[in-house]
């Protein structure tokens, strides 16, 4: 039997932020400091999230199954496949084309400004050159399946809430990046979360295994990587036992293997478990990069399951800079983003 290596991250409250309280020092330097796992689990949410966690994160498996017609029409081909609907085009580390999952990307713009599904006009007449951060979001007919309706509402406020919270992290991280760190600029984090216009959110359907494939050996749900983000939200997963039309929501994942593994600082692969009513922060690339490396991003992946018809929904909304904001002394995050997103796919 496999020895699974588990951690526990720093777990923090809400409330308490809501109310102005900071993050202790030693608890941010163990979340994030030279020996961390990188990541921050925040829990005491509004009373609303688990129940617009449940419906969202549901609606992630009626997504995928509307007809391929449908979901053509939801793809970005222009631009990497990181507006809409993502299926078999993204690379995993092996070189090989992922087929194991679904991605839904939405854009953040909202946040801002309600009126916007993307970046504002002029920010895309100047960054034309990079369709995978201006095409604006689109949406599915909600009229297509019963299931979906509320769909993009139900995305909109979990995204909302996850960065409303971010903006509480945010600001706590902020502050260890000034005392701690050379030549951090002050709210650089903060201002981000709550101006960025490139800000993606990722909706996530990993396909369960069919039953005659059971005893094939099991695959990464997602291989291992580095957000480019500064700052990521995740929700904590929905494991479904889909038999055909049937499903079933399931409590936890019944194969204790499966779910998300982080890289620690010492190169060992541990597990993290995410409550079910918490959400988790982890740092990424582009902090990375703005700290000249004095705050690593955090090498993660997520691993599959051997038992079959279980399948695995998730949120992730990744915090970025405006596309012209500088990352590092040569580019902007445009370029940045590019560079990371042609490697990829």
């Amino acid at each position: 039997m496999t020895v699974i290596k588990k951690a526990s991250p720093v777990v923090v409250s809400y409330q308490s932020l809501l109310k102005g309280e900071p993050i202790p020092a030693e608890k941010l330097n163990e979340a994030f400091g030279p020996d961390s796992l990188g990541i921050i689990v925040v829990k005491d949410l509004p009373p609303h999230f688990p129940k617009l966690r449940l419906d969202t994160l549901l609606q992630a498996t009626y997504l995928s199954k509307l007809p391929k017609a449908s979901l053509d029409k939801l793809e970005c081909p222009e631009g990497y496949y990181i507006t809409g609907w993502s299926l078999g085009k993204e690379k995993l580390a092996n070189d090989q084309f992922d087929l194991l999952k679904g991605s839904y990307y939405i854009n953040c713009s909202f946040y801002k400004d309600p009126a916007l599904e993307g970046p504002d006009k002029a920010e895309c007449e100047k960054f034309k050159n990079y369709p995978a951060n201006t095409t604006w979001n689109k949406w599915p007919n909600e009229s297509e399946s019963e299931q979906l309706e509320g769909f993009q509402k139900n995305c909109k406020e979990l995204i909302k809430l996850i960065i409303d919270v971010s903006l509480k992290i945010s600001e706590n991280c902020d502050r260890y990046c000034v005392e701690n760190l050379k030549n951090y600029q002050d709210k650089y984090l903060k201002t981000i979360v709550k101006e960025s216009t490139a800000s993606k959110a990722r909706l996530l359907h990993y396909y369960p295994k069919p039953e005659e494939d059971k005893d094939e050996e099991n695959q990464d749900w997602c291989g291992i990587h580095c957000d480019h983000s500064c700052l990521t939200g995740l929700t904590s997963a929905l494991f479904l036992k889909e038999d055909g039309d049937k499903m079933e929501i399931l409590s936890s994942c019944p194969d204790p293997e499966a779910g998300l593994y982080i890289k620690n600082r010492h190169g060992e692969d541990v597990k993290v478990d995410i409550p079910v009513d918490g959400l988790a922060f982890q740092t990424g690339a582009s902090l990375e990069q703005v700290s000249n490396g004095q705050f690593k991003a955090v090498p993660h992946y997520v691993k599959g399951t051997n038992m079959p018809l279980i399948s695995r929904n998730t949120l992730a909304v990744f915090l970025q800079p405006s596309l012209g904001d500088k990352v590092n002394e040569t580019e902007t995050f445009a370029e940045f983003s590019d560079r990371v997103l042609k490697g990829n796919h």
